[in-house]
């Protein structure tokens, strides 16, 4: 009586494996599942990025203000009929 227990507690065992340590296995799935999680949310931040440079690309392209921002903060150009000022940092 005690032998064919033993034979299928082995092969429940065999069977198991496969299942939970195996090539794709349960332990994989989740590995692999958690990689996927922080791809998903990479590929969202970078979608946020392109979106946001795609809207300055655009900005640049169809109107002067934005070029004209650019230039004031970036290049310390001013108009002609405008002075400029420093104001020196501490």
């Amino acid at each position: 009586m005690r032998w064919p227990i033993l034979i299928l507690l082995a092969l429940v065992v065999v069977l198991q494996y496969p299942l939970w340590l195996g090539k794709g296995g349960w332990l994989r799935v989740w590995e692999v599942d958690r990689l996927l999680q922080a791809q998903r949310a990479e590929n969202l931040r970078l979608e946020q990025r392109n979106a946001g440079l795609d809207a300055e690309v655009r900005d640049l392209k169809s109107g002067n203000e934005a070029i004209e921002e650019r230039a004031r903060f970036e290049l310390g150009l001013t108009r002609p009929e405008e002075i400029y000022v420093q104001v020196p940092q501490k």
